[in-house]
């Protein structure tokens, strides 16, 4: 167990298998190696990704693929050699949120994934060079058209 001072819940004891290492940092953070993946609250699709030496340096994140199922990418053999990823069961994905008031303007970045191996906890922010994904998809416009979708084919049946 280790103990760290978080920037949304204060100090906490965090399981070190919840503590992944990125080897060369995050982009802009380069001093950053290890970040603990922490729940944001019970019950939600999002997590926090706390640095675990900077208590102000936290990254709302998230699943992107509840957000947006179509949603894919490849990893290059560089990543997968270098997180030493074995097997495809043992990758998270998620992807830094930038939350705004109101919360329905919060976007994702799904240029730029957070790539996690779970089973040796090593980390990296992977930067995509994919024309169909920006720094900045809207959250609420995928769940709302969603909804109206959803709306529209339950009055129909």
């Amino acid at each position: 167990m280790l103990t760290i001072e978080t920037k949304y819940h204060g100090k906490m004891t965090v399981d070190e298998k919840n503590v992944f290492t990125f080897e060369k940092g995050l982009p802009g953070f380069s001093d950053e190696t290890a970040f603990a993946l922490l729940p944001f609250a019970e019950e939600s699709p999002f997590f926090i990704l706390q640095s675990a030496q900077t208590p102000e340096l936290a990254f709302v994140i998230a699943d992107p693929f509840p957000f947006f199922p179509a949603y894919d990418f490849r990893l290059d053999d560089a990543v997968v050699n270098q997180l030493q990823i074995q097997s495809e069961g043992d990758v998270l994905v998620f992807v830094i949120l930038t939350v705004a008031d109101p919360f329905a303007n919060s976007t994702a970045n799904l240029q730029a994934p957070i790539v996690l191996n779970k089973a040796n906890r090593y980390g990296k922010q992977v930067i995509l060079a994919d024309e169909r994904y920006t720094t900045k998809h809207s959250l609420m416009s995928k769940i709302t058209e969603e909804a109206e979708h959803a709306s529209v084919d339950s009055k129909t049946k």
